[in-house]
């Protein structure tokens, strides 16, 4: 009985990672390709942070670090370690980000 329950959630866990390795393939499509980083937050999963070569970005979330580990290595993807030097200067920003992001902060609009 045990083995079959571990059987189900191993199918699961591969069918989530197939539907986000297509959501990263058609980012990468969209965007010229792509590169991406797993963030670990917690109980929540895994964030996957993916940047396209024209600068556009997104994000998806997994269950968890093997899924969205499985989900890059089958849209054949990079993963960068973390999300700094010449892989974050990659993204371009525009003006709704910098409102949400840091709108207070550096005298944008107020969000509430």
């Amino acid at each position: 009985m045990a083995d079959t329950k571990q059987a189900k959630q191993v199918k699961q866990a591969e069918r989530k990672a197939a539907k986000l390795a297509k959501q990263i393939g058609a980012f990468a499509k969209a965007h010229g390709g792509a590169e991406g980083q797993l963030a670990y937050l917690g109980q929540m999963g895994t964030r996957i942070v993916l940047v396209g070569e024209d600068g556009g970005w997104g994000d998806l979330v997994a269950a968890s670090h093997d899924i969205a580990q499985a989900a890059a290595e089958k849209a054949g993807i990079t993963l960068h370690e973390s999300f700094d030097g010449e892989f974050a200067a990659k993204v371009r920003t525009g003006p709704y980000e910098w409102t949400r992001m840091a709108g207070i902060q550096v005298g944008g609009p107020s969000n509430s």
